[in-house]
């Protein structure tokens, strides 16, 4: 539609522009978890849940009716963030914090013998906490810092309250990776945690593609003992501006910057998550990876069982639980 008149034109040009941008958001918003589903009694527990999207995690499982245990490195943070969620709605006396350091094996231990004398099942497991290193740097444990935090961690953390999760009525895990997993190369374990060739980025495509993997191995684990309920799946949440960012490349923040339109909130990466956790039609599916809602392909070095068994049984030695 076209008018003689400028004002008319404006008026046209600007409602055009204003409904191409709306859609774009609407689009580059991915996938929403829209169910209606209570989580009423529910006992959940979100790694990193102090901010970005485990923080939206946990308030919507709290708002949904869930306890949800916040499971987070640094205490003052993690109280700031329940307040702020109390603020938003949620309930505090579902709201409890646990102090857990994923690059440390021994506060794992603590953290999941504190949640085993709490509670007598767990139904959710988001694993949801990760880093993007600045550098390279190694942990007490002696593992490269990306890599525990991302992977041994919270392998450590699910093998200690998997017994609470298989006591659950449908016990989920919920493992968020990135689609970065599929840029990453082989995982040797001979030299995962070496210097030498190291590099931020492929430290956490290897650590998100371990994510994966670590899904499909415990399904088939669980699956070969006759548990048929427990379901194990991944993610990718989405680009997000979070805290992970911080200690990237200055070049590639400038980038996410001035890509921030076109990139999802924390509350929209939270989606996947949230469906994963909840949703009814995902109730009897294992193993698989997910993004926007849907079932996505991983990668071929994810479906690759052989390699996902060896990562399994040197995840166990690592941890020190074989």
């Amino acid at each position: 539609i076209m008018f003689d008149w400028n004002g008319g034109t404006l008026i046209v040009v600007g409602f055009t522009s204003s409904l191409v941008l709306f859609l774009l958001r609407r689009y580059f918003k991915g996938g929403q978890f829209r169910e209606d589903v209570s989580a009423a009694g529910k006992v959940a527990v979100v790694t990193g849940a102090n901010t970005g999207i485990g923080l939206e995690t946990a308030k919507e499982l709290n708002l949904r009716g869930a306890k949800v245990y916040m499971l987070c490195r640094t205490e003052s943070r993690a109280l700031a963030a329940q307040a702020e969620l109390v603020k938003g709605g949620c309930d505090a006396s579902r709201l409890i914090y646990i102090h857990c350091d994923l690059t440390s094996k021994e506060s794992v231990r603590k953290c999941a013998a504190e949640l085993t004398k709490r509670e007598s099942h767990i139904d959710i497991l988001v694993n949801n906490a990760g880093m993007w290193a600045g550098g390279y740097e190694k942990t007490r444990d002696g593992h490269e810092i990306t890599w525990q935090s991302n992977h041994l961690g919270p392998f450590l953390l699910t093998e200690l309250l998997l017994p609470l999760v298989e006591n659950a009525k449908k016990g989920r895990i919920v493992n968020v990776s990135s689609i970065l997993h599929a840029s990453s190369t082989a995982l040797d374990m001979a030299t995962i945690d070496a210097q030498e060739k190291f590099s931020v980025e492929m430290a956490y495509n290897n650590s998100k593609l371990a994510n994966v993997m670590h899904a499909r191995e415990l399904t088939r684990r669980l699956r070969s003992k006759g548990n048929t309920i427990v379901t194990v799946n991944a993610l990718h949440p989405g680009v997000i501006t979070t805290e992970i960012t911080r200690n990237m490349a200055l070049g590639m923040k400038t980038l996410l910057k001035l890509g921030r339109f076109m990139m999802k909130t924390a509350k929209d990466g939270a989606q996947t998550s949230l469906y994963l956790a909840l949703s009814q039609e995902v109730e009897t599916v294992s193993g698989a990876y997910f993004a926007d809602c849907h079932r996505k392909e991983e990668s071929r070095l994810a479906r690759d069982d052989l390699a996902c068994k060896q990562l399994y049984d040197y995840s166990l030695k690592a941890v020190s639980l074989a």
